[in-house]
């Protein structure tokens, strides 16, 4: 994994992960719609049984949600695509995920690990950057 995301260290063999400030909060945007979306998605396809064995009719309400926040989901998507630069197999997991019931709840632990590690990372480079400037 190269690139915009990633530093490599002296050894040349890890790879460390890097983010800045527009990427993690492209990713922050990305992982915090995708739980309600795959709610929306669950709730539109009950409506949808629903409607078809009672007189309950929910399914213009809840496919308007669902509709908003799908459209969010595939915009802050390729706003992540775009900033991370993740290899095309990621990006299409990541939107495969969104079509799939309770694919978002998993895009969201992943994200959620994902964002996680870069800050370690990130802790760990300021650390190492101040030991080098006290020595």
């Amino acid at each position: 994994m190269d690139g915009p995301l990633c530093i490599r260290s002296q050894d040349r063999t890890k790879v460390t992960p890097s983010v800045d400030l527009k990427t993690a909060s492209s990713l922050h945007r990305l992982r915090l719609v995708s739980a309600p979306e795959a709610v929306s998605f669950l709730l539109l396809l009950v409506c949808s049984v629903l409607k078809r064995t009672t007189d309950f009719n929910a399914v213009p309400v809840m496919g308007a949600i669902h509709g908003v926040l799908f459209i969010l989901y595939v915009l802050f998507w390729l706003d992540a695509w775009n900033r991370t630069k993740w290899s095309f197999g990621s990006a299409a997991l990541y939107f495969l995920l969104s079509v799939v019931p309770l694919g978002g709840f998993y895009a969201e632990r992943k994200l959620k690990r994902e964002a996680e590690n870069a800050v370690i990372a990130s802790r760990a480079r300021a650390a190492a950057a101040e030991g080098a400037v006290k020595a």
